[in-house]
């Protein structure tokens, strides 16, 4: 309706400059005015009814004004009609949401590089995207920016949910800085450029006989992004990844380049080494690694009671450990890993059903599901006539197709949760494989998540607050309503020296609980696309408000979302400073970053670097 209103001011003002003061005698041509409809309309003014002001009489002028106001009310009530069908009435189910198409712009230019995050959820445009080569190149980018005042956010490679890395100002990828520079397989160490990714390093020293201590879910992380902002893996003797970081290279723009480590500048080490890229671009790192091993990979499924009995054993007794809860159910998928032994080998067991007698729960609800749409002629919920064959797609490509339909339906979701849950019955088994190969996870297309982390005891005395909060949470969901889907994943780390780590601790003893909840983006149509990102922030919104604070509860720096609303982001100001050293972390910054060329918006709104709040 806005812009039906700025049409209005447009065509107002067109009319005055060519009528009132025309600049050609050609006052005869018809004015074509483009409409928010599917038609057009054509205002042609008399060719004798202006004439310049000296040569008016009263009676001409009366009668001109007379007559202007006649078209303008023409042309105003032909926009505001069109404009309010076209705003108003109702789309198909399959429509795609772009409304008010002929307002865009021409096309961007060509030096415009457009960047997202993976799931689509994040997106800038910007003609400042530098990609250095080697330190060098590096050093003098975040040099001239400095120069210059203006910003250049590193971000990696774009697989943060909230897409902490961008910046429309401007932002340096260190992609082509990639290199393994030096492995010493005595101490275990490897030091290597910031823009590797996880798995160019792991493929790059296996040779070596070595491997990370630990690994998130997947392996395209650039190692310079998975440190900055606290990220983790599985294992209740674990720490996150920035605690395997011995030492770095930072190019700073007040300081140049600095080497610190736990033995160089100790205080400033441990705040940058989860800096979430404030502090300076991080070029070099130096990891300390663990010898290559195979690991034995168990799959079960267990209840929420048998959980409860066994929990403080499986967090003990595995080296990895994470559990798969399935809402609406009583089914908890539970994933242990640990070395293979030398003396036993790989375990005997036969599964009982084959990987196809698994999917075939999922596919048949699936049919069942398109059956079911096309008969209520519901068609926006339907998949293309060139989809894949079904016996082609891996579970959580099937899971998608089928969230899909009706991604916010609660009944639909239970029913694919509940084909989930009996995929996974039927998919208990064991598989032997390098920790790199063993230690992923199939997270599923585009989506929202939000994790969090919060403390749950030691090994010797777990507070069991970790099965209690996925109690209540799950109770909230059947509660409130929420179509959330599966899983809420949950895993457990050691705690880290980085003061800036949501696991942060000064006792190595604590263990940290980190639970994610999702909602997947398996459609590219935009209203779709908005309805379940609203009822994302919504389930999320609900777990913040009825369990953050009692579980003392911090959400991953990138998944965290900032609020719009300024009350709510004041209040996550000083929520942020009961639990991070955010003075000592701002001071740092003023000191090697004084014209703050490397933050982005949402960092300098997170951390404001003013006295008073």
């Amino acid at each position: 309706m806005f812009r039906a209103f700025g049409l209005k001011r447009s065509l107002q003002n067109h009319l005055c400059q060519h009528h009132l003061y025309p600049s050609t005698p050609s006052h005869s041509q018809p004015l074509k005015t483009l409409i928010p409809s599917s038609s057009t309309a054509t205002i042609t003014t008399p060719q004798n009814s202006f004439r310049p002001f000296s040569t008016l009489s009263s009676s001409s002028s009366s009668s001109s004004s007379s007559e202007l106001r006649k078209y303008l009310g023409y042309g105003s009530l032909l926009l505001f009609c069109g404009a309010g069908t076209y705003y108003s009435f109702p789309f198909s189910e399959n429509a795609k949401h772009k409304k008010a198409q002929i307002f865009r712009y021409a096309p961007l230019p060509e030096d415009l590089h457009t960047v997202s995050n993976w799931s689509g959820t994040h997106e800038v445009q910007t003609r400042n995207f530098h990609q250095p080569e080697n330190l060098e190149e590096l050093e003098k980018v975040v040099k001239e920016a400095n120069e210059k005042k203006t910003r250049i956010r590193p971000v990696g490679s774009g697989l943060s949910p909230n897409g902490i890395g961008l910046a429309r100002a401007g932002m340096v990828n260190l992609a082509l800085m990639d290199n393994v520079l030096e492995v010493d397989k005595e101490k275990k160490t490897v030091r290597v450029q910031a823009g590797i990714r996880v798995q160019q390093l792991v493929d790059g020293i296996k040779k070596h006989g070595l491997t990370l201590q630990n690994f998130a879910s997947i392996r395209e992380q650039q190692i310079g992004g998975i440190i900055q902002v606290g990220a983790h893996g599985t294992g209740a003797r674990l720490p996150p990844i920035d605690e395997q970081v011995i030492s770095m290279k930072l190019v700073t723009p007040a300081k140049g380049t600095i080497e610190i480590s736990k033995d160089k500048d100790s205080e400033l080490f441990y705040l940058a080494r989860c800096g979430l890229g404030g502090l300076g671009i991080v070029a070099e790192v130096t990891i300390q690694c663990v010898e290559r091993e195979e690991l034995v990979e168990h799959t079960a499924v267990l209840n929420i009671k048998e959980i409860k009995k066994n929990h403080k054993k499986l967090l003990s007794e595995n080296k990895h450990v994470k559990y798969l809860y399935i809402p609406y159910t009583d089914t908890v998928v539970v994933v242990r890993c640990n070395p293979l032994s030398k003396w036993k080998g790989p375990p005997k067991f036969k599964p009982k059903y084959s990987k196809e007698e698994a999917m075939q729960h999922v596919r048949d609800l699936y049919s069942e599901s398109l059956k079911k749409y096309r008969s209520e002629e519901i068609t926006g919920k339907l998949p293309d006539n060139n989809e894949p064959d079904t016996n082609e797609l891996s579970f959580t490509e099937l899971r998608d197709k089928l969230l899909a339909l009706d991604p916010l339906n609660k009944d639909h979701v239970i029913k694919v949760n509940q084909a989930e849950a009996e995929f996974w019955k039927k998919s208990e088994g064991y598989r032997v494989g390098w920790s790199d190969e063993i230690l992923g996870f199939d997270c599923g297309g585009q989506q929202w998540v939000s994790e969090t982390c919060f403390p749950t005891g030691t090994l010797n005395k777990p507070s069991m607050k970790d099965l209690e909060y996925i109690e209540e949470l799950k109770q909230l969901i059947e509660k409130e309503e929420i179509p959330a889907p599966a899983p809420i994943e949950q895993r457990w780390t050691t705690s880290s020296k980085s003061p800036m780590s949501p696991a942060s601790s000064s006792s190595a003893e604590d263990i940290f609980s980190w639970v994610g909840i999702i909602m997947y983006l398996p459609t590219m149509d935009a209203r779709q696309r908005k309805e379940i990102t609203e009822e994302f922030f919504h389930y999320r919104h609900l777990t913040q408000a009825r369990l953050w604070d009692r579980y003392a509860v911090y959400e991953h720096w990138a998944k965290l979302e900032v609020p719009k609303d300024k009350e709510e982001l004041g209040a996550l100001q000083v929520r942020l400073r009961k639990r991070f050293p955010v003075d000592a972390y701002n001071e740092a910054r003023r000191e090697l970053d004084p014209n703050r060329i490397l933050p982005n918006n949402m960092l300098e709104k997170l951390f404001p670097q003013s006295e008073t709040l």
